[in-house]
């Protein structure tokens, strides 16, 4: 399927200023939480490097047609996706330096940099033009719209009571986890391999093509990541407040 100009520069703009807000938002916050000018190059540099890097590799890797998708056979695309997440998912739970850059990122800044997920639009516009079956494109594109729109309003409710709203950022992060869960398990069905079972009068081909891929093989991992950064602080910050709360009333008490 020949793929529309207009998406190289749709999905490639869209990538590179998500990355730019994501620098810029890393600094502000490892500056305003007081680190010092070389510590907090060294995470900034990091960060660029594994951002940057895996975006090149992916991007050269799509336009080399590896995760490409072709009838009867296994597809690839899901190393893209899942390997990116299974090691960044690791050293989120694990790395002692990573849990002190997210301690150091507001919980409110986590949540509406997700705002980009709105991008997932494209999904519901190449539908209509006749690219992307319905099946795939109307779960994909209007869950991720209502992720990104939902993003500022969840993280301004936060910061503005962060003990009322836990509730409300566990239910936001869960509810943009399942809505790329599905997505991605829809394009699985849809696309034209040895798993496709739906969709056969106009299969999902777009999804695996440069540059329509860079959204499964980069964003997607990115924004789950978030998410799993995001779930993290909140686990953490919910139990700061309460080990506060219990040494209050200890010193009350004794007092």
């Amino acid at each position: 399927m020949i793929t529309p100009a207009y998406l190289v520069y749709y999905v490639n703009i869209g990538a590179i200023g998500m990355m730019a807000v994501l620098f810029l938002g890393l600094n502000s916050a490892l500056h305003n939480a007081g680190w010092a000018i070389r510590e907090r190059a060294a995470a900034e540099a990091l960060a660029a490097i594994s951002l940057v890097g895996w975006f090149l590799l992916s991007s050269t890797l799509a336009r080399f047609d590896f995760f490409r998708v072709d009838y009867g056979r296994i597809p690839t695309i899901q190393y893209g996706i899942v390997s990116p997440i299974l090691i960044g998912g690791v050293l989120i739970w694990r790395s002692a330096r990573l849990a002190r850059v997210i301690d150091a990122i507001p919980q409110q800044w986590l949540i509406q940099v997700q705002l980009y997920r709105v991008l997932g639009a494209i999904f519901l516009i190449l539908y209509a033009a006749g690219r992307l079956p319905g099946l795939f494109a109307w779960p994909a594109g209007l869950g991720d719209v209502l992720v990104g729109v939902l993003a500022p309003v969840v993280a301004v409710a936060y910061a503005r009571s962060p003990n009322q709203n836990v509730d409300l950022v566990l239910m936001w992060n869960l509810f943009g986890i399942a809505d790329l869960i599905i997505a991605v398990t829809m394009g699985f069905l849809t696309s034209p391999s040895a798993f496709q079972s739906l969709a056969f009068d106009r299969p999902s081909e777009l999804v695996s093509q440069f540059p329509l891929v860079m959204i499964p093989v980069f964003l997607v991992p990115v924004s789950v990541l978030l998410h799993l950064a995001s779930l993290m602080k909140l686990r953490r910050d919910v139990w700061q407040r309460h080990l506060s709360r219990t040494a209050h009333v200890g010193v009350n008490g004794v007092a």
